[in-house]
């Protein structure tokens, strides 16, 4: 096994996963993260701004909340506060579908009554008090309750079970695609979660308003969409099921996230104005490299100990392969690949070469040439990095698929928005745990696809 510092911004779990070591009762700083119901589409406002106006200025990307959004701000800034004095709600940003915020719990949690509680029951008080205020909305304006005749479902709380939109039909709830970081000791990934189904605009515009109490932010269900818990009224919830928290590990990643949750409004507008290069392409690049390729490849550059069977089925496992190849998603500009393209893949053989690939590597990427790593070796980390300093052009193979909702960190992403870096995965998604390392048949595997996709051995520059 050899260690590999991942990005945790390629980490996706279900919403409801949470850390067993972890109690949440007691005193503690979480990033919670909470989506709208997907049935809402964008319920509580709207971005508006220019995203080249600076921070604080009058023009500066803001979200602008209807009634329902300024709703869910006062809940979340004052109810939860009130019925739990030991917790206090600091930096936070209501977004059209979905909110973030900064919990800092002072003191175990107790409930008014002096009953010992945790932090999911209180964000389950906090969701029923937005559904009871959200529904009274409705109701003032006369909004039917739901789109499908005599669908029955009971009420059993943020887990239970789920109607379907046809009639006389019930189902359970199948989930829906989430964005969600992981928790507890060791978990330091800061939360990218954000619905996408979002308009596209140009550059410093403002974002159209699609959903809004009174317009289109009641339920409109697709054809087997399975709608999740309903309360007595009838209705689909305001939120989604399950919630996600982020537990800072240091400072410097409590200020990260800080920083992140600020942002929001802004990153919204430039993903909405880079809409075709700011998210995944599935299958876009043909590897032209066959598996069985890949497994001789594999055999001759790792040891009997690096690579065997049962390795290889795991490793088959988890490629994109589509008629006979291994093909890769993609994230950002793949016209980067038309350019002349080189891998840049160092070995341990060649240390004492290394200034003289730095130097090589440097002067094609002067002249134009788009160079292509998995960047999991010291000596790739420095020429990648040297030529990213640069501003010239690169991509990068990640260790791990992009799930649904994919955001890569904001300096990542105002690369790919320049057109200075692709990220490219031949992975299908998959968890992995914070401590789990990368294998050296996987970091072989990735160094082949680099070849396999700039046609070239990684010797070139001998």
């Amino acid at each position: 096994m050899c260690t590999f510092a991942r990005d945790m911004e390629n980490y996706y779990h279900r919403m409801d996963r949470r850390s067993k070591h972890k109690r949440y009762g007691l005193p503690g700083t979480y990033h919670v993260t909470i989506k709208v119901n997907m049935v809402y589409r964008q319920a509580l406002g709207r971005v508006v701004g220019d995203i080249n106006a600076a921070d604080g200025s009058p023009q500066a990307p803001q979200v602008e909340l209807n009634e329902a959004g300024r709703m869910v701000e006062q809940e979340l800034t004052t109810s939860i506060t009130t019925h739990y004095p030991m917790i206090e709600i600091q930096d936070h940003v209501v977004m059209p579908d979905h909110l973030h915020c900064i919990v800092v719990v002072h003191r175990d949690i107790f409930s008014k009554n002096g009953v010992a509680t945790h932090l999911g029951q209180v964000i389950a008080g906090f969701k029923k008090g937005c559904n009871r205020r959200f529904w009274e909305m409705l109701d003032l304006r006369g909004k039917p309750a739901s789109t499908g005749d005599n669908r029955k479902a009971t009420n059993a709380g943020e887990k239970s079970n789920e109607a379907s939109t046809g009639e006389n039909r019930k189902a359970t709830n199948a989930g829906e695609n989430r964005n969600e970081a992981s928790m507890g000791a060791g978990s330091s990934q800061t939360n990218t979660g954000e619905n996408r189904n979002e308009a596209s605009m140009g550059a410093g515009s403002s974002q159209t308003n699609t959903g809004g109490v009174g317009s289109q932010c009641f339920a409109v269900y697709p054809q087997g969409y399975k709608v999740p818990s309903r309360g007595t009224t009838g209705r689909a919830p305001l939120f989604s099921l399950g919630f996600v928290d982020v537990i800072p590990l240091s400072a410097e990643q409590l200020e990260t996230q800080r920083h992140y949750i600020h942002n929001n409004p802004r990153s919204r507008l430039l993903r909405n104005s880079h809409r075709l290069w700011l998210q995944c392409q599935r299958k876009s690049i043909d590897t032209h490299l066959s598996p069985r390729a890949l497994k001789s490849y594999l055999q001759q550059e790792c040891s009997p100990a690096q690579f065997n069977e049962e390795i290889w089925q795991r490793i088959e496992k988890l490629l994109i392969v589509k008629d006979g190849h291994v093909y890769c998603d993609s994230y950002g500009n793949c016209e980067m690949l038309n350019c002349p393209i080189l891998p840049v893949v160092c070995h341990r053989k060649d240390t004492l070469l290394h200034s003289l690939q730095l130097q090589r590597c440097m002067e094609k990427a002067a002249e134009g040439t788009v160079l292509v790593s998995a960047r999991i070796a010291k000596g790739e980390q420095r020429i990648m990095d040297d030529v990213i300093a640069q501003s010239y052009p690169v991509t990068l193979i990640a260790d791990n698929g992009f799930p649904d909702i994919y955001h890569p960190s904001e300096v990542r992403i105002q690369m790919c928005a320049e057109g200075h870096l692709l990220l490219v995965s031949p992975w299908q998604y998959h968890y992995r745990g914070a401590d789990e390392m990368i294998t050296v048949a996987e970091c072989k595997t990735m160094n082949c696809i680099a070849q396999a996709i700039c046609k070239t051995r990684d010797s070139w520059w001998k």
